[in-house]
């Protein structure tokens, strides 16, 4: 199994679309800032046991009340009848997305499946917020077909999967199968903080969103989810959850998925740093003003669109697995000298973003080609994602070794630092060498042994265990459902306003 592309989670989904037209839909819910397609599948709610239906009839749903938005003439997709999902191709014919379906636009979105038309809930998924992390699309696709083969939590439920939130930049990050840590890295791309959708919000005024946000932004306002989930992984370490607000008892099911499926759970998420736990591996975001509020986070999270959730009662969950395991972050054992570790950790990563910067310095001449010179249409976003890496990072160290330091952490704690370090600066390193490469600077043979070097020390230092793809995928499903499942248990709102 390999990581999809958006090109192939589109095809994909209009597939599923085309095998099960009364109950899964596929539609556009945005175009990116390059033009391609922000596909939304999904998968419509069943009568919940005992409900009544609008013909008097009772029990389960028939087929044009379960189609979802409006009935079975709802069900026609809005990008039109059976075709590929082409980012040339547009709903209507035409050269721009078919407004009269996407949130915001036209007469707006038949309501009669929303909370407060019809009474159902709505579970948003989004996938592919990180263009570095793409396990999310094929988590998406396996939960749409699992929910279609056990329709248990489609019970007064819908199910609406955001593919790929960030298609521009999953196609700069090409890892379909990596093998190593340094395959992995060969055509890395991340980009900056104000062009990921998710944390866009946090970083830029209302009126400078990518429409990526944007997108996703009017979803959330659309279906009002009683439950968004967002997919994320990690290069290497273990599996954990954010939440935006506590979801009782589901440490219990992650931690028997983890076990069941060998993936670590990751104890003191660096992410996470002093966040109250209610379990190992789940952690909740503290209300603001608190010690643990901010850290490692400069921007601020409720800003984020995790929260945007919060408008309609709903809560966020943030599920993180790993591509590569590693048994450290799950070490509860009391580090001796957590201060003096960080003092160390912090030197070492200032050390290393100086030999990067060293290696930009060099390339600034190609920030102003000559009239004659081959632009890569590539480098731009790439460098603009290496400078924002490299401003974050003095930040970072000087936090590390200021007097919020811990002075008791544990192994695991220490061990997530260590790697979130590593990380930074290989990624920078990472993109930056993609950019020498393509234009034959003669920075790039030593910028690439450096990278190299780097892989190879982070995945010896943490024993880097390879995660299969479907492993990944089968981790993050359950971790979903289990998810909504202790939500609807524990009596949460439905998502009304």
């Amino acid at each position: 199994m390999c990581y999809p592309t958006p090109q192939e989670l589109g095809l994909a989904a209009r597939a599923l679309a085309d095998e099960h037209p009364g109950e899964v839909r596929l539609r556009q819910a945005g175009t990116s800032r390059a033009g391609q397609p922000i596909w939304v599948l999904s998968v419509a709610a069943t009568a919940a046991a005992g409900a009544d239906h609008p013909d008097g009839t009772h029990g389960p749903a028939p087929a044009d009340h379960a189609a979802g938005p409006g009935g079975a003439d709802r069900a026609e997709r809005a990008d039109g009848d059976a075709g590929s999902p082409d980012p040339a191709h547009r709903p209507d014919g035409a050269d721009g997305p078919d407004r009269s379906d996407r949130p915001g636009g036209g007469g707006g979105p038949d309501r009669s499946d929303r909370p407060g038309g019809g009474g159902a809930r709505n579970v948003l998924v989004v996938a592919g917020a990180h263009a570095n992390e793409p396990v999310g699309g094929a988590t998406a696709l396996s939960l749409a077909r699992r929910l279609l083969r056990d329709p248990a939590p489609r019970a007064g439920c819908g199910w609406h999967f955001l593919l790929c939130a960030d298609p521009d930049g999953a196609d700069l990050h090409r890892t379909p199968r990596p093998y190593s840590l340094l395959d992995y890295h060969r055509y890395f791309f991340r980009p900056p903080g104000p062009e990921q959708p998710e944390w866009a919000p946090s970083l830029l005024p209302a009126d400078r969103l990518p429409p990526e946000t944007l997108a996703l932004l009017a979803l959330i306002d659309e279906l009002r989810p009683v439950l968004q989930v967002s997919l994320h992984a990690t290069d290497l370490g273990g599996s954990w959850v954010q939440l935006t607000r506590d979801i009782p008892g589901l440490a219990e099911p992650f931690a028997k998925s983890a076990a069941d499926l060998r993936i670590p759970v990751e104890n003191g998420a660096s992410d996470a740093a002093g966040w109250p736990s209610p379990g190992p591996g789940i952690f909740v975001i503290p209300e603001p003003g608190s010690e643990a509020a901010g850290a490692f986070h400069p921007e601020d999270t409720r800003l984020s669109t995790w929260y945007h959730a919060h408008r309609y009662d709903g809560t966020t969950a943030i599920v993180e697995v790993p591509m590569w395991a590693s048994d450290l972050v799950d070490d509860p054992a009391p580090h001796p000298d957590p201060r003096g570790a960080l003092r160390m950790l912090a030197g070492r990563l200032t050390a290393d973003a100086a030999l990067v910067a060293e290696a930009r310095d060099r390339a600034r001449s190609r920030d102003r080609p000559g009239p004659d010179a081959h632009e890569d249409p590539a480098a731009a976003p790439l460098l603009r994602a290496v400078d924002w890496t490299l401003a974050l990072i003095p930040r970072i160290a000087v936090e590390w070794t200021g007097p919020g330091a811990p002075a008791e952490a544990t192994a695991a704690y220490i061990a997530s630092i260590d790697a979130f370090g590593r990380r930074l600066s290989l990624r920078a390193a990472a993109m930056l060498l993609r950019v020498l490469r393509a234009e034959g600077h003669p920075a790039a043979p030593g910028l690439d042994r450096l990278v190299t070097g780097w892989c190879e020390e982070f995945a010896a230092r943490f024993g880097a265990r390879w995660i299969p793809v479907a492993t990944q995928v089968e981790h993050q499903s359950r971790t979903v459902l289990a998810a909504y499942a202790r939500l609807v248990a524990a009596g949460r709102p439905t998502g009304r306003v």
